[in-house]
């Protein structure tokens, strides 16, 4: 790689550390504040609509990043090549946010939660049509495994099936949107500006969509709401700094302690005890995410070794 771009890249991200520890602790807390953000989002569905939920969850986002987009800041993070990708990062971003906080109307929030886990599933069909990326056999197994979870978890064609069970499945799957999106974008764009036009996209959709659900949130609503949007805006950002610290099949393991916080949580304020079928379910969908964050690190591995061996490197 020449030297030019090389500098240019470095201005673009900060260098990468390696300090497994440091990103593990760091996914530990990512994982309470997003925890806490999902149980608050479920309380807050028994009174309000879910649009006007993630409404006020986008809200504080965009707050949280104003900073950032006014042009005095020395920070200034609104400049881009690809809005584009941006706004569709956002709408991702959002349909995943909308859709599980409606499903946790409806189903106990470990079943959602674990049933949230299957976004790498997603990311594995996505990336071979979106990234060109080859998928090998392992990988295929290893969703195949995941999908056998999820199954035992909904058990489609029983009468314990809720058709709410669709709503965390989607969210996922626009979860995946927004991670193959980020990849396209990675080294390109900014953190903060990735964020700030995503907060913005799901801001303006959601200002639209309110009226037609509106319901006048009393003062508590509105302060739950608000520790939504600091929470999973927190939540994040501390797993994007994890990242600087440690491989992904390094702290993957420790982002699944999320379905251990939300399920004591979900005990205490809700009275929700996991059953059988959904322990078993998310012990499936776990296995599956950590086998493909191990596969994804051997294909880095050996892209990085073809990368040396070039002689144009």
């Amino acid at each position: 790689m020449p030297a030019p771009e090389k500098k240019q890249q470095a201005r673009r991200a900060p260098a990468r550390v390696d300090h497994p520890f440091k990103g593990i602790a760091l996914i530990l807390l990512s994982t309470v504040f997003l925890g806490c953000s999902d149980v608050t989002a479920k309380y807050l569905a028994a009174s309000l609509p879910s649009i006007e939920i993630t409404w006020i969850r986008f809200i504080t986002f965009t707050l949280l990043f104003t900073p950032v987009m006014l042009p005095a800041s020395p920070l200034y993070a609104m400049r881009t090549k690809r809005p584009g990708l941006h706004v569709m990062r956002g709408a991702a971003l959002l349909g995943s946010s909308l859709f599980f906080i409606t499903g946790l109307g409806f189903l106990p929030i470990a079943e959602a939660s674990a049933t949230g886990f299957v976004a790498p599933l997603f990311v594995t069909a996505l990336s071979i049509v979106f990234l060109g990326e080859k998928v090998g056999m392992r990988r295929w197994i290893a969703t195949a495994l995941g999908l056998i979870g999820v199954l035992i978890i909904l058990r489609p064609g029983t009468s314990a099936f809720h058709p709410a069970a669709v709503f965390p499945l989607i969210s996922a799957a626009c979860w995946a949107g927004t991670l193959i999106l980020t990849r396209m974008m990675s080294g390109r764009e900014a953190v903060v500006t990735t964020m700030a036009y995503s907060s913005l996209t799901g801001l303006a959709i959601l200002t639209a969509l309110v009226p037609f659900v509106w319901v006048t949130p009393s003062w508590t609503a509105v302060a739950l709401g608000i520790f939504i949007g600091v929470a999973s805006t927190a939540g994040q950002w501390i797993v994007v700094l994890a990242y600087r610290y440690g491989d992904a099949s390094v702290l993957a393991p420790f982002s699944y302690t999320q379905l251990l916080w939300v399920s004591i949580l979900g005990f205490f304020i809700f009275g929700e005890v996991p059953d059988v079928f959904t322990i078993t379910g998310a012990a499936f969908i776990v296995a599956s995410g950590l086998y493909i964050a191990h596969r994804e690190r051997v294909r880095r591995a050996q892209l990085l070794v073809l990368e040396e061996r070039s002689p144009n490197a």
